[in-house]
């Protein structure tokens, strides 16, 4: 018996109680094809979460000095696309310069980057693997590696993203170093949401009171810095996957800390504002088709419409209970959704612009949340798409995810998992 709904932020917390309540009715439905994919993904999930327990937590605190501010609480990464100028090899080819697409494996020097991402990664899947089995392992290990990224005051990430992204020789950080947070830090939030159990007072998991008020704390500094900072404007206005990423991050964490009227004017802003400046009337995405892989960073930026998209509908949902009328930004999408699919289902040469590296299963997810929408289109072509190669566990975590990252030469595909 599921014993509450979770009011997460982007998943639909009815759909994942819902899930849970067949997983466990096994006796019922044993022959059931739907119910034996829900197994085998939560297999997948669970050996994953098991890797997990292995490793972490990981602190900001933990590179070997301070970055530019001279605080090793602040975030510190390096542009990913910039390498040393070979003509400035006396000044350590300072300034650097850009070679987009191409990975400088020296970016994982800097430990904040690589470690964030194993934060973002282990605290997502040991929560849903908690919520689906109940084994406390996984809550008391979540809530850790949380508890030490976000909230113990030894070990904690100060709330900026000053110095994300920085170039050598040019910056010390730059606005789009936000990406570094927005393309997977949503997730983080319905993580947490599932450590708390609904409105229980003691979570008896791990995930203390304290630890629960102590995030949202954090997350509210965070979006302030970004509402209001420089940096955070700068990279909202972006017309391309940054400022979609942006939009998404700062409603989800609105959405979190019960900022209702700041995730309302997200959602109107990407209907009417940024969705028209960034997506042509036949779908095509001009700012990520003229990137070196342009199939990558158009599902890239839909990841992010997508994931915002169903945001807008847990908005919408509650203001629908209230008798107000919510906005929809599903109907903006569809366009570039129908552009993608050709190539979605039938292959690289159904995609007629270049790509350095074309992965045909990048696509799998936002098609299947907007088949989930509604759009009949993309439910036709679910059955046709490719599955990620590392197995799939969309039937758990029933929203888009980052499939195809961009990956240094020889890196296995697949999103980040344990080492």
């Amino acid at each position: 018996m599921v014993d509450y709904v979770p009011q997460t932020v982007t998943l639909d917390g009815r759909e994942l109680a819902a899930i849970k309540a067949r997983l466990q009715n096994t006796d019922k439905v044993v022959n059931d094809k739907a119910t034996a994919s829900l197994r085998t993904a939560l297999g997948l999930l669970t050996a994953e979460a098991e890797g997990w327990l292995k490793q972490g937590s990981w602190s900001v605190t933990d590179k070997a000095k301070a970055g530019p501010s001279g605080n090793i609480h602040d975030y510190v990464s390096q542009a990913p696309y910039w390498w040393p100028d070979p003509a400035r090899e006396s000044e350590g080819g300072k300034p650097y310069i850009e070679r987009d697409g191409q990975k400088n494996p020296e970016v994982l020097t800097y430990t904040d980057r690589v470690y964030v991402e194993k934060v973002f990664r282990s605290a997502y899947v040991l929560a849903l693997a908690y919520f689906y089995t109940d084994d406390v392992r996984y809550a008391a290990h979540a809530a850790l590696v949380l508890r030490t990224w976000f909230v113990a005051p030894a070990t904690a990430m100060r709330p900026n993203l000053d110095h994300a992204q920085l170039i050598p020789g040019i910056n010390t950080g730059r606005a789009i170093g936000i990406i570094d947070f927005s393309q997977a830090y949503a997730s983080v939030l319905d993580a947490a949401v599932l450590l708390k159990r609904g409105d229980k007072k003691g979570f008896d998991n791990g995930w203390t009171e304290e630890d629960d008020a102590g995030f949202r704390a954090w997350n509210k500094d965070f979006l302030a810095w970004l509402v209001n900072g420089e940096f955070g404007q700068e990279e909202h206005a972006l017309r391309n996957n940054h400022g979609s990423f942006a939009a998404m991050l700062v409603a989800s964490i609105a959405a979190y800390v019960g900022d209702k009227e700041q995730v309302a004017r997200e959602v109107a802003y990407a209907v009417h504002e940024h969705v028209p400046a960034t997506i042509e009337a036949d779908g095509q995405q001009p700012a990520e088709l003229a990137r070196t892989r342009s199939w990558h960073y158009s599902t890239f930026n839909l990841l992010a419409l997508t994931r915002l998209a169903m945001v807008a509908d847990r908005e919408a949902e509650r203001l629908d209970k209230e008798g107000k009328k919510g906005e929809r930004l599903w109907p903006t999408l569809y366009a570039a959704i129908e552009y993608v699919l050709p190539a979605a289902t039938g292959g690289r040469d159904k995609w007629p612009h270049s790509d350095l590296q074309f992965e045909q299963f990048a696509a799998a997810d936002l098609v299947r949340a907007a088949a989930a929408a509604g759009h009949a289109a993309s439910q036709a072509a679910v059955p046709k798409l490719m599955m990620p190669p590392d197995g799939d566990t969309w039937p758990l975590r029933p929203a888009p995810e980052q499939l195809d990252p961009v990956r240094a030469p020889g890196q296995t595909p697949g999103a980040a998992k344990p080492m």
